[in-house]
């Protein structure tokens, strides 16, 4: 237990040194590809999120999930990848495959779907390689690039915030 609580705190302080440096974006054209971040137990809907972008003109090998899940014994039987907090060594040290390579893809959008303040979530999306990061709370103004503020729940209402912002943002 004790060292379980020292790992959390490792990782919550490489967490805020990665966030102090500023995220600069490498492009700021159209978007082709998007990866999507979700918290499972929060909203585990893909096929709505996939929709959303599919509609906006993305094929569907251009959308890419992952989910944190709380036990990877829970994991779902899907093709989808998932990773727990299990997947972080001391440091913030990445041990898993599937979030390493999501990481590093460079993504012309992210899109952090998820309310609850999650410090695994956070530092994925910190390390994203991502060049336009979108998030759904504003727990941490420095982790986003873009903020639509509403609940995991209101997927319409985040399809409908989302298309209008990106269309003046002039990425879509």
């Amino acid at each position: 237990m004790f060292l379980k609580r020292l790992k959390v705190k490792s990782i919550q302080k490489y967490y805020k040194g990665v966030i102090k440096t500023p995220h600069s974006s490498r492009r700021m054209g159209k978007i082709t590809s998007v990866g999507i971040i979700l918290n499972y137990d929060e909203y585990n809907s893909y096929d709505k999120l996939r929709s959303i972008f599919k509609d906006l003109g993305l094929k569907d090998n251009r959308v890419k999930f992952i989910s944190f899940i709380t036990d990877e014994k829970e994991a779902p039987n899907t093709w989808d990848a998932f990773f727990s907090s299990d997947s972080f060594g001391w440091k913030g040290k990445i041990n898993s495959v599937e979030v390493d390579e999501f990481m590093n893809t460079p993504f012309d959008a992210l899109v952090s779907y998820y309310n609850h303040d999650n410090l695994e979530l956070n530092l994925i999306t910190a390390l994203s390689k991502a060049d336009f990061k979108i998030g759904i709370s504003d727990n941490d103004d420095n982790l986003h690039d873009f903020i639509i503020n509403i609940d995991s729940n209101h997927i319409d209402v985040f399809r409908k915030e989302l298309t209008k912002y990106l269309k003046r943002l002039n990425k879509i």
